[in-house]
């Protein structure tokens, strides 16, 4: 049976943030990270990338209407990653983001399920 509840733009965009910023710090060597006020670590990024796999992979439609694709997820990759820049200024690491939205671009675009996250990543780490 489905789960109650609507899937949101809102939602999909923190997924997004939350898994660049995430990803972000951990390549540089953080294992949990303070985002939005919480302490998140890797089962956080796991959940994001999980559900946004299984919203394109299912063709979920947000409750806006649009229906989740790899376009909107990229489009959407792009503004947040902008607003996380303005946010930061200086101390937005330009190599560390770029990584992080390679990453997270490799294990939620793929046609097949990444089954961890961090598999690939750990293959990034400095």
């Amino acid at each position: 049976s489905a789960t109650p509840g609507d899937i949101t733009e809102a939602g999909l965009r923190n997924n997004i943030d939350v898994a660049l910023r995430y990803l972000a710090t951990w390549l540089d060597g953080a294992g949990a990270v303070a985002i939005h006020n919480l302490m998140e670590d890797a089962a956080t990024a796991e959940i994001s990338r999980s559900q946004v796999w299984q919203w394109i992979y299912n063709g979920v439609e947000l409750k806006e209407g649009e229906k989740v694709t790899k376009e909107l997820v990229e489009r959407l990759m792009d503004e947040e990653l902008g607003k996380i820049r303005t946010e930061l200024g200086d101390a937005f690491n330009e190599p560390r983001y770029n990584q992080a939205v390679k990453l997270f671009k490799e294990v939620t675009l793929a046609d097949e399920y990444s089954e961890f996250l961090t598999t690939p990543a750990y293959e990034r780490m400095p």
